[in-house]
């Protein structure tokens, strides 16, 4: 299947990025190549049939960057990214197939460190599709790329030791607060926490991310609504392996749902989540309109509904992702009141997101992802000592 790039001027005085293609099929490894080749910013230095061959060629060729399939024969993906995580990190980009098996071993490549993922083009392949697959994956090359200074870092949120300049007692606070900490059955909150609510969103080194914090709060929290920029079936998959890993009940939301404490609810893939006030609390409205910023679910119309409905009673969080999205919905947020915290340049895989919320005035505080869990249960503390002052 020929494909013609249309690519960008290559920048300056600038070395192209060296990748190495990993996969199984001769015909994606040539159509992958063919891709990468059309740009001028790239280069495909080799390819390999599978990890043990794939293992010869990073040494040989030192690569920037990895495509790597997820199925393969002899060694599969999961368990050669793995290995190249622990004893040589670098940025990988995983190519899957959108099937409930490849959507549970991307979720899991992702929270093992890879920077992002391709979806493969149906077996049929139609010209549509290569077209949508090439965009993607010269976009996920170039992040994976940028990313660099930070992979050494990632293997320290995958291994939990701290990161240089990082102060043990962070992890220790996040360690107790997963135990609860003595916090009882309302935890953080008193009596605001009918009505509070924590608002996250990320994009591009979200999962990661997104674990990290969820796992580090306690088990009796307000409302966690949550988008991450995922397609089905990866965000169904996303919280069912959250569920599985911390305190808090993970699930995707649903049209209606009842928000509850201890309850964390994410955004099911293609469909905008925002939530609304009903009767018995906050419930999740979820919509099929256009894409918002070329993504759905998209974060800002969460964060715009967080504000309009929960007002000074919320908090907002913005983690690691690529663009824009959410710095204006976390600035109406702060407008009215919330209380917002963004996730630092050091910590993030990609500070796009992060950067353009702080950049906007949208987000009142930058923390290392580790310290963000501590961040937003301080925030609520803050929350609710207003509410006391304002009933004394």
């Amino acid at each position: 299947m020929a494909y013609t790039p249309t690519p960008p001027a290559a920048p300056a005085n600038s070395e192209p990025t060296r990748v190495i293609v990993v996969d199984d099929s001769p015909f994606m490894r040539d159509l992958i190549s063919q891709i990468v080749r059309g740009e001028p910013d790239m280069r495909v230095v080799a390819t390999a049939e599978d990890p043990y061959d794939a293992r010869e060629k990073i040494k040989v060729h030192s690569p920037d960057v990895v495509l790597l399939d997820i199925e393969m024969p002899r060694m599969d993906g999961l368990t050669f990214l793995e290995k190249i995580m622990r004893l040589r990190p670098m940025p990988v980009v995983m190519v899957s197939t959108l099937t409930v098996a490849g959507g549970e071993a991307t979720i899991k490549a992702l929270s093992l460190g890879a920077v992002d993922f391709v979806s493969k083009p149906s077996a049929q392949v139609h010209p549509d599709q290569v077209e949508e697959f090439a965009a993607d994956i010269v976009a996920k090359v170039r992040i994976a790329a940028a990313s660099v200074p930070g992979i050494a870092r990632r293997g320290y949120l995958n291994s939990l030791s701290p990161p240089r300049g990082t102060s043990p007692t962070l992890l220790k606070g996040t360690d107790a607060a997963r135990a609860g900490n003595g916090l009882g059955e309302m935890g953080v909150l008193g009596a605001s926490a009918q009505n509070a609510l924590v608002a996250i969103g990320a994009s591009t080194g979200g999962i990661e991310a997104i674990t990290t914090v969820i796992c580090g709060l306690p088990k009796a929290m307000p409302p966690v609504v949550i988008v991450q920029h995922l397609p089905q079936p990866f965000t169904r998959l996303f919280a069912a392996r959250l569920n599985s890993l911390c305190h808090l009940r993970v699930k995707e939301a649903e049209q209606g749902d009842v928000l509850h404490p201890g309850h964390v609810y994410i955004a099911p893939g293609n469909r905008h989540l925002r939530v609304a006030r009903g009767v018995s609390g906050y419930v999740t409205l979820l919509g099929d309109d256009e894409p918002a910023g070329g993504h759905r679910p998209a974060v800002n119309p969460l964060f715009s509904s967080v504000a309009k409905y929960a007002g000074k009673d919320a908090v907002g969080v913005i983690l690691s992702g690529m663009g824009a999205d959410g710095a204006a919905g976390l600035l109406e947020m702060r407008q009215a009141g919330a209380l917002t915290l963004g996730q630092d340049a050091g910590s993030c895989v990609v500070y796009g997101m992060p950067r353009a919320a702080w950049e906007l005035g949208a987000v009142q505080r930058q923390e290392p992802l580790n310290a963000i869990a501590s961040a937003i249960v301080a925030c609520l503390h803050t929350l609710d000592n207003a509410h006391a002052s304002r009933r004394a």
